[in-house]
């Protein structure tokens, strides 16, 4: 009697999902303690979509998928300039500091633990980074997705009031010369 062998496929995730961290808590209660498990997981797709998720369960796997879901309902968009963030850029939260720079191509992350792991899920390839302060993983995580929100791409950089005046000096040149054409 042969059997039937049912081949599933895979689905293939849209996001790169890492845990960052696995904590095991406990409550007190009349009979002694109950223990449940906290995770705290990233997930981004490599192309600027960055998200943090923590979540507790009665075992690490329910954790885990809590956080995930929790993860994907907080997805960032953040802006990547040809591998790399436009510029400085620091967040605080709670006691922990998060400065990120620019690099220039080829110099890779330079970020220690949950930093480098936020930064590699949004898909940035050159970037430095220090912490400072509290180094609560949770902190660091929100931080740095504090950081990564607040960078303003390019195109919408102020530009300084001289630049204004000289693209209207160019265009009062401009239309002086079409008149004279005209005219001439």
């Amino acid at each position: 009697m042969a059997r039937e062998r049912r081949e599933f496929k895979k689905e293939e995730k849209q996001y790169d999902e890492r845990v960052l961290a696995i904590d095991r808590v406990a409550r007190v209660v009349k009979g002694g303690r109950r223990f449940r498990f906290r995770a705290l997981m990233v997930i981004g797709d490599g192309k600027g979509k960055v998200g943090i998720g923590s979540a507790k369960g009665a075992d690490v796997t329910s954790a885990i998928s809590k956080a995930t879901d929790i993860a994907k309902k907080n997805i960032a968009v953040v802006t990547i300039d040809k591998g790399t963030i436009p510029h400085d850029e620091q967040a605080k939260v709670s006691g922990a500091v998060v400065f990120i720079k620019p690099a220039s191509p080829g110099t890779g992350l330079i970020a220690g633990g949950v930093v480098r792991v936020v930064l590699e899920v949004a898909g940035f390839k050159d970037v430095l980074s220090k912490s400072l302060g509290s180094s609560n993983k949770t902190n660091i995580a929100y931080a740095t997705v504090a950081a990564l929100k607040a960078i303003q791409p390019r195109e919408k950089w102020h530009t300084t009031s001289l630049d204004a005046d000289k693209k209207e000096n160019k265009k009062k040149v401009a239309s002086e010369a079409t008149k004279d054409k005209v005219s001439a």
